[in-house]
């Protein structure tokens, strides 16, 4: 009987032993980062729990991504423990600045194809793109793992999401994951390995592997995961021989099956004020906005904002709007930038922020007041996540969201 790709990794690091879905193992992590927002509380922790060494100094990092700059009273307090924590145990991958924490890992090459993963924020399952095991995780548990250098996993049973086909014009990983999201709701997926395969996910590059993989969490996901090819293995900077073996078996046995025509799919958004709450774009199309955002671990990448500039080129934005564009790295934005895209959204009127969290983590950048509606390429559309709970965000791919805020309302991008 074969294995499925999450049981696969989990039993590369257990040297090989068979595991099955409710197994209990612990695994040493291949690498592990927490952000700013739990800096202070895990400062704390370690010192409670008496922990005064690092399990491997080489395997931790700390990232700053939400707090950074500084909004609120208590954020100075956070990035403070930050720069401390580096000096008490000698952590030796820090990033002050630089970008969202789930473009950097990836980015860097913290998180290779076959690698486990944790960090202390709950869409961390983005790095299944490149095939590796990434889940979030709380800061006791990081704590525990920066002294033992141990983790305890229960091993997730597995949907497998099969799509097979060419996607239609203007259909992009968004769409997909939306979809998917939609029919299974939000507890559709809980504690469960999430693995895409088919021809349409084949041809899916990294970028929009990664849109996938990061919203597997809001039906429950465990996981996220993606076989690695030779794109993978170019992307992450590996052998592709060495990682081939990333990817479920033949026989492999998964819980459940949902299969999908490429063909058949089409632009959806996800209405408030739940994520699964997914419509085709027809359904809103014309409902006035006073917001559009392009970023986010979900579609700040080079490839979103490739879509945005391509259809934004030469136009201007609707006069009575907001259009916040926030890159997801550094290295991101400045490629936008040498490509043009930077310019061509600029000159449409988009607000271009430094690489951060931005919108996305309702505390900064374009928070709503009552009654206003935005529209966004980011994950969550909670209602009183972004400001009022009198206000309402629709979920969209970055074409619709381009679209969009050049007609001040939801727009379709197949129709200009």
């Amino acid at each position: 009987m074969g294995h499925t790709l999450a049981e696969k990794i989990i039993m590369k690091h257990i040297d090989g032993k068979e595991v099955k879905p409710g197994d209990l193992v612990i695994v040493e992590p291949d690498f592990v980062v927490i952000h700013d927002i739990y800096t202070s509380f895990l400062q704390d922790k370690m010192k409670k729990m008496g922990l005064t060494k690092v399990w491997n100094s080489d395997k931790i990092g700390i990232m700053h991504d939400h707090l950074n700059p500084a909004c609120l009273e208590g954020d100075p307090r956070s990035l403070e423990a930050g720069y401390q924590l580096i000096e008490e145990y000698g952590i030796k991958h820090f990033h002050a600045t630089g970008g969202i924490v789930h473009q950097l890992i990836p980015e860097l090459g913290y998180a290779k194809p076959g690698d486990i993963v944790f960090v202390t924020d709950s869409h961390t399952p983005t790095y299944g793109a490149v095939g590796c095991f990434s889940t979030g995780i709380g800061y006791t548990e990081m704590a525990s793992i920066w002294g033992t250098g141990e983790m305890w996993l229960r091993v997730p049973s597995a949907i497998k999401i099969q799509i097979d086909g060419v996607l239609p014009p203007h259909v992009y990983a968004k769409d997909i994951i939306l979809r998917v999201l939609g029919d299974l709701g939000a507890a559709g997926g809980t504690y469960k390995s999430l693995e895409f395969c088919g021809t349409a996910i084949d041809s899916l590059s990294i970028d929009g592997r990664m849109t996938i993989a990061n919203m597997v969490v809001e039906c429950g996901g465990k996981v996220g995961l993606f076989g690695v090819d030779r794109k993978t293995a170019e992307y992450s900077k590996v052998d592709y021989d060495t990682v081939s073996w990333v990817k479920a078996d033949e026989d492999a046995v998964y819980e459940r099956v949902l299969t999908y025509r490429a063909e058949d799919l089409e632009p959806v958004l996800s209405c408030p004020p739940y994520v699964d709450n997914v419509h085709p774009l027809s359904e809103v199309e014309g409902t006035k906005l006073d917001q559009v955002f392009l970023g986010s671990c979900t579609n700040g990448r080079l490839e979103d904002l490739e879509i945005a500039a391509g259809i934004l080129k030469g136009k201007t934005i609707s006069h009575n709007l907001k259009f916040i564009v926030t890159p997801a790295s550094n290295s991101i934005m400045e490629k936008a930038m040498e490509l043009g895209y930077i310019q061509t959204l600029v000159e449409a009127g988009g607000m271009v922020t430094p690489p951060y969290c931005s919108f996305c983590e309702g505390r900064t950048m374009g928070l709503l007041s009552d009654g206003e509606i935005a529209l966004g390429t980011n994950n969550r559309n909670f209602l009183g996540r972004y400001g009022s709970p009198k206000a309402q965000v629709y979920l969209s791919s970055p074409a619709v969201a381009a679209a969009s805020a050049l007609k001040g309302e939801i727009a379709d991008p197949r129709k200009l």
